[in-house]
C-alpha cells in the first residue's frame, strides 16, 4: 500500500502530538521526512519511526537527508560523521568504490533507525559559479565521473535495502543562487544542459525515485522546474526518469505564492509527491488540500518504487570500515 495522499510530510519534534497521529491517520500521506529537530538518539529515533508507520497503519517510507558533511541529519556521538561528498571524492585513491562503501555503512545507520529512504545520491555536477550552499555537495565537474560516482552511490543504498532519491532533476549545478532564499535561472542551452547537466540523470533514470530542482531553465520555460510542465516532460522524455518524482521542499523561497498554490502549480505540472518539510500542521494541511490523492499513474510508480525496498544484503560492517579507511589513506574517521 502507498497511501492516500500525494504528499510527504515532516513533523514538528522528536515525538509524536495527538494532533499529528489524528492528522496522518486521515490524511494518509504516501511517506515522512526526518531532520535534525527529530533526532535525539537511536532509541528516540526508532520509536519515532515506529509511530510514524503506526499511525498510517503500513510500512510507509521515512525518508532523510544523510549525504554527509554540511547536510547530515544524523550525527555524533550516535552516528558516523563525514566529509562532504566532494573533499572524499578528491581524497579516495577510488572514488567510486569509496563513495560505495561510504553509503552502504549510511544505509545501515539507516535501517537500524526505521529509515528507509535517503535524500541521495546528488547527481548535480559542480561548476565554477555553482553556488556555496550546493558545491562540496556534488560528486564532480564531469559528467562521466559523476555518473558513476551517483551510480554507487545509489547501489550502496540499494544493497543496504534504502531507496536512493535522485536530485536534482534536472540539474542544479549551474544554479549560482541558494534555492532556499531565491529562485536561479538557468541560461545555458538545450544543447549544453543535454551534454553535461542531464546527462548524471540519464545514466540513473532506472531508479526508484527523484527531487525536482527549483530553478528556471530559459532555455525551455519561465517557470521553475518543479512547477513546469516543459520541464516535467524533458525529465519524463529525454532524461527518461520513469520513476516517483517529488518536488524539493515545497517552503523553499525559490517558489512564490502560498503553499496551497505552490502545491497546485507543481501538481499540475506533473509531479507525484509534494513535500512539506517544516512539519508546520497548519502548513500540511494547506499541502493536502492542494495536493490531492494519488491518481492512479502516481500510485503505479509509487508501487514500483516501493518495490526496490528489500532487506539489507549481508554485510560487516566492521570489514567494511576498514575498507574505507584504507580507500582514504588515512583519513580521521569517527
Amino acid at each position: 500500500m502507498t497511501g492516500r495522499l500525494a504528499a510527504i510530510f515532516g513533523c514538528a519534534g522528536p515525538e509524536l502530538t495527538a494532533d499529528e497521529v489524528a492528522f496522518f491517520r486521515d490524511a494518509d500521506p504516501f511517506g515522512f521526512i526526518l531532520f535534525a529537530r527529530n533526532v535525539e538518539d537511536p532509541l528516540q529515533l526508532r520509536r519515532l519511526t515506529a509511530d510514524l508507520r503506526a499511525a498510517v497503519g503500513r510500512d510507509a517510507p521515512v525518508l532523510i537527508d544523510q549525504e554527509g558533511g554540511r547536510v547530515q541529519r544524523l550525527r555524533a556521538p550516535h552516528w558516523r560523521e563525514w566529509t562532504p561528498p566532494l573533499d572524499t571524492v578528491a581524497q579516495a585513491r577510488d572514488p567510486a568504490r569509496a563513495m560505495w562503501v561510504r553509503s552502504r555503512i549510511i544505509a545501515h545507520e539507516l535501517r537500524g533507525v526505521g529509515v528507509d529512504a535517503n535524500c541521495a545520491p546528488c547527481a548535480d555536477i559542480a561548476g565554477t559559479d555553482t553556488h556555496q550552499f550546493l558545491k562540496n555537495r556534488c560528486y564532480g565537474t564531469d559528467p562521466a565521473v559523476v555518473s558513476a560516482i551517483s551510480t554507487a552511490v545509489a547501489d550502496g543504498h540499494l544493497a543496504g535495502g534504502v531507496l536512493p532519491v535522485i536530485k536534482h532533476l534536472p540539474g542544479h549545478g549551474r544554479a549560482t543562487a541558494d534555492t532556499h532564499h531565491d529562485l536561479p535561472t538557468v541560461t545555458a542551452t538545450r544543447a549544453e544542459l543535454a551534454a553535461t547537466d542531464f546527462a548524471p540523470f540519464k545514466a540513473l533514470n532506472h531508479l526508484p525515485m527523484a527531487m525536482t530542482a527549483h530553478i528556471i531553465y530559459a532555455a525551455y520555460d519561465d517557470k521553475p522546474a518543479t512547477q513546469s510542465a516543459a520541464m516535467i516532460r524533458v525529465i519524463r522524455d529525454e532524461i527518461g526518469f520513469q520513476g516517483l518524482l517529488m518536488t524539493d521542499d515545497l517552503n523553499m523561497q525559490a517558489l512564490r505564492g502560498t503553499l496551497g498554490e505552490r502545491t497546485a502549480a507543481s501538481m499540475a505540472a506533473g509531479c507525484d509527491i509534494a513535500l512539506h518539510c517544516k512539519g508546520d500542521l497548519a502548513e500540511m494541511l494547506a499541502v493536502a488540500a492542494a495536493c490531492g490523492e494519488q491518481t492512479p499513474a502516481i500510485r503505479q510508480r509509487a508501487e514500483r518504487a516501493l518495490s526496490a525496498r528489500h532487506a539489507p544484503d549481508p554485510v560487516d560492517i566492521g570489514a567494511l570500515e576498514a575498507e574505507f579507511r584504507g580507500l582514504m589513506s588515512g583519513e580521521a574517521y569517527v
